[in-house]
């Protein structure tokens, strides 16, 4: 199916998760000015937390969503908005670790560089060094 816009993520028959799924796609091909970006990440988030609410399998859906806000945000300068985001993303990919908590540290440790808190960026950097297994590294 062609993607033409996010309101394709709306019709008969798409489930939750795919309408999250084509949010986030969507959104990634937006320039990152774009208000509509930030618009279906919001949506895709808010999507991702109603089905995480009633299905765990789904919590990686929404900590995939709110990683992808919070660098959005991070990206427009908004650091401040985008910290609540990537503290939650960690929080939520905790207790599965690998990749996606490697990644949201990365991420949280970029939004403390660009709120001046260095230490707490210098923290999260290490953590997410002592996450990856030594024969990953």
């Amino acid at each position: 199916m062609a993607r033409n816009g996010s309101d394709d993520t709306t019709r008969r028959g798409t489930t939750g998760a795919d309408a999250v799924e084509g949010l986030l796609a969507y959104a990634a091909t937006r320039p990152r000015w774009s208000r509509g970006a930030l618009r279906d990440l919001r949506e895709a988030v808010a999507r991702s937390r109603e089905l995480a609410a009633a299905d765990p399998a789904h919590t990686a859906l929404l900590v995939r969503s709110l990683h992808t806000a919070a660098t959005l945000l991070l990206k427009r300068g908004r650091a401040a908005e985008a910290l609540p985001l990537a503290v939650e993303a960690v929080e939520l990919s905790r207790p599965e670790g690998g990749a996606a908590l490697v990644a949201c540290l990365w991420c949280l440790s970029q939004v403390y560089e660009a709120l001046q808190q260095y230490a707490e960026a210098a923290a999260a950097t290490d953590e997410a060094a002592q996450a990856v297994p030594p024969d990953e590294a």
